[in-house]
Protein backbone atom coordinates (compact mmCIF):
# COMPACT_ATOMS: atom_id res chain seq x y z
CA UNK A 1 0.00 0.00 0.00
CA UNK A 2 1.64 2.85 -1.17
CA UNK A 3 0.76 6.05 0.25
CA UNK A 4 0.25 9.01 -1.96
CA UNK A 5 2.46 11.94 -1.40
CA UNK A 6 1.34 14.38 1.24
CA UNK A 7 -0.77 16.22 -1.25
CA UNK A 8 -3.82 16.12 0.93
CA UNK A 9 -2.25 17.16 4.15
CA UNK A 10 -1.49 20.73 3.12
CA UNK A 11 -5.10 21.14 2.05
CA UNK A 12 -6.48 21.24 5.56
CA UNK A 13 -3.70 23.58 6.54
CA UNK A 14 -4.44 25.78 3.57
CA UNK A 15 -8.17 25.70 4.34
CA UNK A 16 -7.49 26.66 7.94
CA UNK A 17 -5.36 29.60 6.82
CA UNK A 18 -8.08 30.71 4.41
CA UNK A 19 -10.69 30.39 7.13
CA UNK A 20 -8.52 32.40 9.48
CA UNK A 21 -7.99 35.06 6.83
CA UNK A 22 -11.71 35.17 6.06
CA UNK A 23 -12.56 35.42 9.76
CA UNK A 24 -10.02 38.22 10.14
CA UNK A 25 -11.51 40.04 7.13
CA UNK A 26 -15.03 39.43 8.46
CA UNK A 27 -14.06 40.89 11.85
CA UNK A 28 -12.51 43.93 10.16
CA UNK A 29 -15.61 44.47 8.01
CA UNK A 30 -17.88 43.99 11.04
CA UNK A 31 -15.85 46.63 12.93
CA UNK A 32 -16.14 48.95 9.94
CA UNK A 33 -19.90 48.30 9.73
CA UNK A 34 -20.24 49.00 13.47
CA UNK A 35 -18.27 52.22 13.05
CA UNK A 36 -20.47 53.30 10.13
CA UNK A 37 -23.61 52.40 12.12
CA UNK A 38 -22.33 54.53 15.00
CA UNK A 39 -21.64 57.43 12.60
CA UNK A 40 -25.16 57.08 11.19
CA UNK A 41 -26.74 57.15 14.65
CA UNK A 42 -24.70 60.23 15.58
CA UNK A 43 -25.66 61.98 12.32
CA UNK A 44 -29.34 61.21 12.89
CA UNK A 45 -29.12 62.50 16.47
CA UNK A 46 -27.32 65.65 15.29
CA UNK A 47 -29.98 66.18 12.62
CA UNK A 48 -32.76 65.80 15.19
CA UNK A 49 -31.01 68.30 17.48
CA UNK A 50 -30.60 70.78 14.62
CA UNK A 51 -34.27 70.34 13.72
CA UNK A 52 -35.31 70.98 17.34
CA UNK A 53 -33.06 74.08 17.54
CA UNK A 54 -34.49 75.41 14.27
CA UNK A 55 -38.06 74.85 15.48
CA UNK A 56 -37.22 76.62 18.75
CA UNK A 57 -35.63 79.53 16.86
CA UNK A 58 -38.65 79.87 14.58
CA UNK A 59 -41.05 79.77 17.53
CA UNK A 60 -38.95 82.37 19.32
CA UNK A 61 -38.84 84.56 16.21
CA UNK A 62 -42.62 84.40 15.92
CA UNK A 63 -43.08 85.10 19.59
CA UNK A 64 -40.67 88.03 19.78
CA UNK A 65 -40.89 89.40 16.23
CA UNK A 66 -42.50 92.61 17.46
CA UNK A 67 -39.99 93.28 20.24
CA UNK A 68 -38.12 96.00 18.31
CA UNK A 69 -41.41 97.57 17.30
CA UNK A 70 -42.69 97.56 20.87
CA UNK A 71 -39.44 99.15 22.07
CA UNK A 72 -40.00 101.95 19.55
CA UNK A 73 -43.60 102.52 20.68
CA UNK A 74 -43.07 102.51 24.46
CA UNK A 75 -41.66 106.09 24.52
CA UNK A 76 -44.72 107.22 22.52
CA UNK A 77 -46.94 105.61 25.13
CA UNK A 78 -44.97 107.37 27.90
CA UNK A 79 -45.40 110.70 26.14
CA UNK A 80 -49.16 110.21 25.78
CA UNK A 81 -49.44 109.27 29.47
CA UNK A 82 -47.50 112.42 30.39
CA UNK A 83 -49.91 114.46 28.27
CA UNK A 84 -52.85 113.02 30.20
CA UNK A 85 -51.20 113.68 33.55
CA UNK A 86 -50.43 117.27 32.59
CA UNK A 87 -53.83 117.88 31.00
CA UNK A 88 -55.63 120.80 32.57
CA UNK A 89 -59.38 120.89 32.09
CA UNK A 90 -59.52 124.69 32.14
CA UNK A 91 -57.29 124.75 29.01
CA UNK A 92 -54.87 127.32 30.40
CA UNK A 93 -52.04 125.26 28.92
CA UNK A 94 -53.72 124.50 25.57
CA UNK A 95 -50.72 125.65 23.50
CA UNK A 96 -48.25 123.53 25.43
CA UNK A 97 -50.67 120.57 25.22
CA UNK A 98 -50.93 121.03 21.44
CA UNK A 99 -47.11 121.17 21.13
CA UNK A 100 -46.80 118.03 23.23
CA UNK A 101 -49.32 116.19 21.10
CA UNK A 102 -47.60 117.33 17.89
CA UNK A 103 -44.23 116.11 19.23
CA UNK A 104 -45.77 112.80 20.31
CA UNK A 105 -47.33 112.34 16.88
CA UNK A 106 -43.94 113.08 15.29
CA UNK A 107 -42.27 110.55 17.62
CA UNK A 108 -44.92 107.97 16.72
CA UNK A 109 -44.43 108.51 12.96
CA UNK A 110 -40.65 108.22 13.37
CA UNK A 111 -41.08 104.94 15.27
CA UNK A 112 -43.28 103.61 12.46
CA UNK A 113 -40.79 104.76 9.82
CA UNK A 114 -37.91 102.97 11.62
CA UNK A 115 -39.90 99.75 11.37
CA UNK A 116 -40.54 100.19 7.63
CA UNK A 117 -44.09 101.57 7.89
CA UNK A 118 -44.94 104.30 5.40
CA UNK A 119 -48.02 106.43 5.20
CA UNK A 120 -50.35 106.36 2.19
CA UNK A 121 -51.87 109.81 1.81
CA UNK A 122 -52.81 109.93 -1.89
CA UNK A 123 -54.51 113.34 -2.09
CA UNK A 124 -54.53 114.55 -5.74
CA UNK A 125 -52.85 111.32 -6.89
CA UNK A 126 -54.33 108.88 -9.40
CA UNK A 127 -56.53 106.21 -7.81
CA UNK A 128 -54.66 102.89 -7.39
CA UNK A 129 -56.92 99.98 -6.33
CA UNK A 130 -53.91 98.13 -4.90
CA UNK A 131 -53.17 100.97 -2.46
CA UNK A 132 -56.51 102.74 -2.10
CA UNK A 133 -60.09 101.80 -1.25
CA UNK A 134 -62.67 103.96 -3.00
CA UNK A 135 -65.47 104.78 -0.59
CA UNK A 136 -67.38 106.78 -3.20
CA UNK A 137 -67.04 108.74 -6.39
CA UNK A 138 -67.90 112.39 -6.72
CA UNK A 139 -68.49 114.40 -9.86
CA UNK A 140 -65.85 117.13 -10.10
CA UNK A 141 -65.19 119.46 -13.02
CA UNK A 142 -61.67 120.71 -12.23
CA UNK A 143 -59.97 117.34 -11.46
CA UNK A 144 -58.97 114.56 -13.86
CA UNK A 145 -61.08 111.41 -13.85
CA UNK A 146 -60.02 108.79 -11.22
CA UNK A 147 -58.07 111.29 -9.12
CA UNK A 148 -58.23 111.09 -5.32
CA UNK A 149 -59.98 114.25 -4.14
CA UNK A 150 -60.54 113.43 -0.46
CA UNK A 151 -58.62 111.12 1.89
CA UNK A 152 -61.08 109.88 4.50
CA UNK A 153 -58.51 107.69 6.25
CA UNK A 154 -54.80 107.40 5.50
CA UNK A 155 -53.43 104.00 4.57
CA UNK A 156 -50.19 102.34 5.64
CA UNK A 157 -47.65 100.03 4.07
CA UNK A 158 -45.16 97.75 5.82
CA UNK A 159 -42.21 97.72 3.41
CA UNK A 160 -43.98 96.78 0.16
CA UNK A 161 -47.11 95.19 1.69
CA UNK A 162 -50.27 97.22 2.24
CA UNK A 163 -51.31 96.96 5.88
CA UNK A 164 -54.35 99.18 5.45
CA UNK A 165 -55.42 100.79 2.18
CA UNK A 166 -56.18 104.52 2.16
CA UNK A 167 -59.92 105.14 2.14
CA UNK A 168 -60.65 107.80 -0.43
CA UNK A 169 -63.22 109.61 -2.51
CA UNK A 170 -62.39 109.56 -6.20
CA UNK A 171 -63.16 112.22 -8.83
CA UNK A 172 -65.47 111.36 -11.67
CA UNK A 173 -66.06 113.59 -14.68
CA UNK A 174 -69.64 114.79 -15.01
CA UNK A 175 -71.64 112.78 -17.51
Amino acid sequence: MSREPDAQEPKPLLAQEQIATLEKNLAAEKARADENWDKLLRAVAELENAKRRAEKDVASAHKYALERFVNQLIPVLDSLENALVNFDADASNANSMREGIVLTLKMFNEALAKMGVTELNPLDAPFNPQLHEAMSMQEVVDKPNNTVIVVLQKGYQLHDRVVRPARVIVAKNPS
